[in-house]
């Protein structure tokens, strides 16, 4: 019952939220992208890990941060489980351009940060104009010196189901020339895709050891795909029995 309350609760305060924020700060979107990024950064993400925290009583644990380039470009090529780690990733990582739906561009008020700050919407309509857009979008960001995050699978997958990578991944890699820093999670375990009932506890976000730029792509995919899988079970079978007792 404490729990619902609490799911309810957070639903409510990241509603609200997320149109006061996006209302407020209107201002920022003048700024150029990097303060833009780091105000909306600062109030609306820092907003929303506050109550991810405090009111729906979910905690972050990170680990390999050691892994993660320091001031050259790479990709982050993450498990996708839930909403957290699209809200949480941009709070460490250092003004990431996230690879995202483009219907959440069409959000009122809210789709226009995301544009602002220098993102990369695709239309998946067409898998062709799919990875051109992603492509020129990441040699972009790759000039501003920026991390890319993209999700392999291209969706959220529900932990413990097969899902295929995509492949378009493997082109994007071998045309932008990056290496890629693989990232485990478990954040399914807590708040599923598309659950209004989340759950407390806490998630975990594993970095991994780089997979270097100029592999062959399809080494370069079997190779992430055996890392983030492994580690995701791993990091599954650990919180699920915790979770049961909820």
């Amino acid at each position: 019952m404490i729990q619902r309350a609490r799911s309810i609760a957070f639903t409510v305060l990241f509603l609200l939220g997320s149109l006061f924020w996006s209302i407020a700060l209107l201002w920022a979107l003048v700024l150029p992208r990097k303060q833009c990024s780091a105000i909306v950064r600062c109030c609306y993400f820092g907003y929303i890990d506050w109550i991810e925290r405090y009111i729906l009583g979910l905690h972050l644990k990170v680990e390999g941060l050691e892994h993660i380039p320091k001031d050259t470009p790479f990709i982050v090529a993450a498990k996708h489980q839930s909403a957290y780690e699209t809200l949480k990733l941009m709070l460490f990582l250092d003004e990431p351009a996230i690879v995202l739906k483009e219907e959440l561009t069409w959000i009122p008020l809210w789709g226009w940060y995301p544009m602002r700050m220098g993102h990369i919407p695709i239309d998946r309509g067409s898998a062709t104009q799919a990875i051109r857009s992603i492509i020129k979008g990441a040699k972009k960001v790759k000039a501003e010196n920026r991390p890319i995050l993209i999700f392999p699978q291209g969706t959220r997958v529900a932990p413990g189901v097969d899902a295929p990578y995509r492949g378009g991944l493997g082109k994007l890699y071998k045309d932008v020339d990056l290496p890629i820093i693989p990232m485990a999670l478990d954040s399914g375990v807590f708040w599923g895709k598309n659950s209004f009932w989340k759950k407390s506890g806490t998630v975990t976000f594993r970095f991994l050891p780089e997979i270097p730029a100029g592999l062959k792509p399809q080494d370069m995919m079997q190779q992430l795909e055996d890392a983030i899988e492994t580690h995701s079970n791993a990091l599954l079978e650990d919180k699920v029995e915790d979770v049961q007792k909820q």
